[in-house]
């Protein structure tokens, strides 16, 4: 499919608005051509032949065609403006949902700024196209088509002495097309450059303040804003090349229209009021020469716009439910399908590129079990969650819950299950009780104060002003790391997942919380199988089976107490965090 047929279809939707609308264009085009006739025919049958009784009815003639030009008018633009925000409403809302669906190696590879720009000056290119270049072209081809056939009733050599000007507008055109197009997209990439770059260092104004880089960034900036303005003015200057052109081709016009229609009067080969005809008409073939720069540069912009939303809009997600999973859906395509929490890796390895980031990971889980895991940084520990999760598919091996390979599941079902409180923790702009209740948001308030009082939040939050009430910032601004720690905890929690995932959560609040916190989550239903990704032994010694891993494998695994008699990597981390291991674990080593 191409971008103008994809386009289409939204048009398709309001085509019976669009035709209306391209009628009364129609009819207006056509009513421009009275006022210049009866002008005529006030001059030969008013002014030269004295018929005054004529004058009140023609005038009355031109104030009733004027004032049905501006109903028709307000009528046919009305109707264009609403098909344009119902265009827009639907391709907004269509790539919106699309990008809903994009899994994380799409987002991994674009800028949030760019995408922003498809939604915001790539859709407003797409609604002027269809509100006003749509009916502005039209209506003037419609003019100049009404105008030459007048002035062939009047004068066909006149007619055809104003057709030499034809060729060279539409050569000129056609090479304004070939250079603008380009020119456009050289634009929208810089736009799109700059609103990355903006959109960046709003989101990071912290770091840029912490490390006093105020003045670096404002060169960067000026660096892309001047990037930008270039690409502004090379686009300019096209149409500045060929608008003097158009000017020159429609002042030729009336050049003609005074040295040949002048003679033919002279001759008596027409009347004055003839001549005053051609001249009313003269206008209408102005006005589209004049304007057909504009128009080249107004269409392909949209040209350029669509087509980059439609290569946004059409990159398929690599990850994705297959057809067969859908049967448990409910009507809305929400399975609410409750699984056990059994996981098991078998043979598994994922590959970026060319880079292996983790390699024959193999381990089985029971339902309702704690598994630990521990490693350096880069190891590929948050990998297999996300693996897990399946926001990526592995490379090969498997990854069963339930015995069930998760690509052969539903999606959203599998999802839906699990519960995660991320290592990188993002709060919405909202209460702090909407985001706790993001996973269910028809959930009772008493569900969301137990959750956070399991995630040790209940203090603070009833310590704001507001208390669950009060509003966070983007990204959870105005809380400490600790809190938003233990407010995404609560988030995880309260959906009551059959798999919990805690990817280094408790690595910004003290031990104390820590403990809380730990003594918390064994309270949590039987059959909830939890995996905590951590750096504190602390935060995994109770876990029924701790996993190590280092450099994308399982090197150790086992019970605390077994990982510290084997004296590897667990241990090292244990004796760099606590001291001297206890004798009697190590003797357990030498006995075994």
């Amino acid at each position: 499919m191409t971008p103008i047929k994809w386009f289409y279809g939204f048009l398709k939707k309001y085509q019976k608005l669009m035709i209306g609308g391209l009628f009364l264009t129609t009819v207006i085009a056509a009513l421009s051509i009275v006022n210049p006739y009866i002008s005529g025919i006030m001059v030969d049958e008013v002014i030269q032949a004295g018929n005054y009784d004529l004058l009140p009815k023609l005038i009355a003639c031109l104030v009733g065609i004027t004032l049905l030009n501006c109903v028709l008018r307000f009528l046919y633009q009305l109707m264009f403006e609403t098909a344009s925000q119902g265009v827009l409403y639907d391709m907004r809302s269509t790539v919106y949902k699309k990008l809903l669906e994009e899994d994380f190696s799409f987002y991994n590879k674009k800028r949030t700024g760019d995408l922003m720009s498809r939604q915001t000056g790539d859709m407003d290119a797409v609604r002027y196209f269809v509100a006003y270049v749509i009916y502005a072209v039209y209506q003037n081809v419609l003019l100049f088509i009404f105008a030459l056939v007048m002035i062939f009733t009047v004068s066909p050599k006149m007619a055809l002495c104003m057709l030499v000007v034809l060729p060279f507008t539409a050569i000129s055109t056609f090479k304004q097309s070939r250079e603008v197009k380009p020119a456009f997209q050289r634009n929208r990439n810089c736009f799109s450059s700059l609103n990355a770059f903006v959109q960046e260092n709003i989101s990071g104004n912290r770091v840029v303040k912490a490390f006093a880089k105020e003045e670096y960034e404002k060169g960067k900036f000026q660096i892309e804003n001047d990037r930008f303005r270039d690409a502004q003015i090379k686009g300019s200057r096209v149409w500045m090349k060929y608008v003097p052109i158009f000017e020159i081709l429609a002042y030729a016009l009336t050049v003609i229209l005074m040295l040949y229609g002048g003679y033919m009067v002279i001759q008596g080969e027409v009347t004055m009021g003839d001549l005053v005809k051609v001249n009313g008409y003269l206008w209408m073939l102005n006005a589209p020469l004049r304007m057909a720069g504009w128009w080249v540069n107004d269409i392909q912009n949209f040209v350029t716009s669509v087509e980059k939303i439609y290569a946004t809009y059409s990159e398929e997600p690599k990850v994705r439910t297959p057809r067969f999973a859908w049967n448990h859906a409910d009507t809305f395509g929400y399975p609410h399908e409750k699984i056990r929490g059994e996981v098991e890796f078998k043979g598994v390895a994922y590959s970026d590129g060319d880079e292996d980031i983790i390699k024959d990971i193999n381990f089985r889980v029971e339902a309702g079990q704690t598994v630990g895991i521990i490693g350096s940084t880069g190891s590929g520990k948050s990998t297999l969650m996300n693996l897990l999760c399946r926001f990526y598919d592995a490379t090969s091996g498997q990854v069963l819950v339930n015995g069930t390979d998760v690509r052969d599941m539903n999606l959203y079902n599998l999802r839906d299950n699990i519960g995660m409180a991320m290592q990188d923790v993002f709060l919405f702009s909202d209460t702090i009780e909407g985001n706790i209740a993001y996973g269910r948001p028809d959930c009772s308030f008493e569900q969301v104060k137990k959750a956070a009082i399991m995630a040790d939040a209940n203090h603070f939050i009833n310590a704001m002003p507001d208390g669950y009430d009060t509003i966070v910032g983007e990204r959870g601004m105005g809380l400490s790391g600790g809190q938003k720690q233990r407010i995404s905890l609560a988030r995880a929690l309260l959906k009551d997942p059959s798999i919990l995932i805690l990817d280094d959560t408790t690595s910004a609040v003290d031990m104390e919380t820590e403990s809380y916190i730990q003594k918390q989550l064994k309270s949590i239903k039987e059959g909830c199988t939890v995996f905590i990704i951590a750096y504190r032994i602390s935060s995994i010694k109770d876990a029924d089976l701790i996993l190590v891993m280092d450099g994308g494998r399982i090197i150790e695994r086992g019970t605390h107490s077994e990982l510290l008699a084997k004296d590897g990597y667990y241990a090292k981390a244990f004796h760099n965090q606590y001291g001297e291991i206890p004798q009697e674990l190590l003797q357990k080593k030498h006995i075994a």
